[in-house]
């Protein structure tokens, strides 16, 4: 599952309508209203949850995905040392992380390009990505609208 920055995963790219996902996924296996009335899909072999937001027109804009197949620019998310995430990340410029810590669980946020790096025990356990809010203060939907 190739992780496209600022877009999306794979053929999922943020924008998308519940219907194009389904196009593209087939039938999540589970889908809910969180507490603010976004629709969320979740499919289970992917191990991937979408959230289409409620205030945007029910349009794909999160992403919480724990495939051990994600991978970005080739590099592999999941179940490394997080710190060779990172390094890897750097050769492509990535290096600016903000750091929170939970329990067990440290979260490395890069808002350049809207990505979490959530880690336990100091290995990646969970990749989420979100769309980019452009310089309008508006998301930069990256799925075409139809006509």
């Amino acid at each position: 599952m190739k992780v496209n920055l600022k877009s999306g995963i794979d053929k999922l790219l943020f924008g998308m309508k519940q219907n194009d996902v389904t196009a593209a996924l087939g039938k999540p296996d589970k889908n809910y209203k969180d507490e603010d009335d976004n629709v969320i899909f979740v499919y289970n072999e992917q191990k991937i949850r979408l959230t289409f937001y409620q205030e945007e027109d029910m349009k794909l804009g999160y992403v919480v995905a724990s495939s051990n197949a994600l991978e970005v620019f080739g590099f592999k998310l999941i179940g490394r040392k997080v710190a060779d995430v990172k390094k890897d990340l750097a050769t492509k410029g990535i290096t600016k992380y903000n750091q929170e810590t939970f329990d067990t669980f440290e979260n490395y946020f890069n808002e350049d390009n809207w990505f979490i790096l959530q880690t336990e025990f100091d290995e990646v356990v969970k990749f989420e990505i979100g769309a980019i809010i452009n310089d309008k203060d508006e998301f930069d939907w990256k799925f075409p609208v139809k006509k």
